[in-house]
């Protein structure tokens, strides 16, 4: 069984788009990424999943269940993480956490101390007298003290500084390891990459590629980069050229035999081509990159 299955998906806030057509599926016990710039469809695609907003087409199910028709089941096995989680600033961590437990009907204190103990959360502190990072931290264990079958996470690590961000992914994991599913929303490709195994690609609301993470790293462009004297004036495929002294380095998607005869024809005295890491692919998709 699929833990997320969209197909045809479509959201339209007035003539505005949010989603159009997204497909997607995301298998249980998956730890998959959902790469996007603000704007993208994100956030649109999660509020959607979670019941919070009605689609204008298409449909969608959480861990089997309809999005429209369970929407209570569904939140009761999912712990969501927004990207901008508000609190009554009056009330205290312990207070939240517990309320928070309380609308789904389960006594999860053990937990929550455990969660609060790593990621050094003050219990006993006022939400309104926190910082933006630490009530992320209250979110975060609102979201995870449940153990829930299914986290949906979204921008999960603004405000957090390395170490803290470091021990999330550890919790991350290990709740992974356990054979929780984890969707992460991100557009910290870094992020992404070294936490997921698969990862979509979102650009204008649509799904444009799917891929493990290590395929879409590689696919469709290389990183070229060349020492010496080489016009590349004539050669489809650049883009993202960045010179530096006698060195040209650019993203090419084209033919190698293009690009091999382009280099002939220069005066080569090195040469590099490596797979391009997550953050360069992101500008493949985003900058006229093929749809898939």
């Amino acid at each position: 069984m699929e833990a997320i299955k969209t197909v045809g998906l479509t959201k339209y806030y007035g003539k505005a788009r949010g989603v159009e057509n997204l497909d997607l599926t995301v298998e249980q016990g998956e730890f998959f990424g959902f790469i996007g710039p603000n704007g993208a469809g994100k956030s649109t695609t999660i509020r959607t999943l979670l019941g919070l907003i009605a689609p204008s087409s298409g449909s969608a199910s959480v861990l089997g269940m309809d999005v429209t028709k369970d929407r209570t089941a569904i939140l009761r096995e999912t712990g969501y993480l927004p990207s901008e989680a508000v609190f009554y600033g009056g009330m205290r961590v312990r207070e939240v956490l517990k309320l928070s437990a309380d609308l789904r009907g389960r006594d999860c204190a053990a937990e929550a101390a455990r969660l609060c103990e790593r990621l050094q959360l003050d219990p006993t502190a006022k939400v309104g007298a926190l910082s933006y990072g630490n009530r992320k931290k209250v979110g975060i264990v609102c979201a995870l003290q449940a153990c829930p079958k299914l986290l949906i996470l979204d921008e999960p690590t603004g405000g957090l500084d390395p170490l803290m961000q470091r021990e999330f992914f550890n919790i991350l994991r290990e709740r992974n390891e356990a054979g929780t599913t984890v969707f992460l929303s991100s557009h910290v490709l870094s992020e992404v990459q070294r936490n997921c195994a698969r990862a979509a690609v979102i650009r204008a609301g649509r799904v444009v590629a799917c891929d493990s993470v290590e395929a879409l790293a590689s696919a469709g462009a290389k990183r070229v980069t060349v020492h010496g004297a080489v016009d590349l004036s004539g050669l489809e495929g650049v883009r993202d050229r960045k010179d530096v002294g006698e060195a040209v380095s650019f993203l090419y998607s084209g033919g190698m035999e293009a690009l091999l005869k382009t280099l002939a024809a220069g005066q080569v005295t090195d040469l590099n081509i490596s797979e391009p890491d997550l953050e360069e692919l992101f500008l493949h998709f985003y900058e006229g990159g093929a749809e898939q």
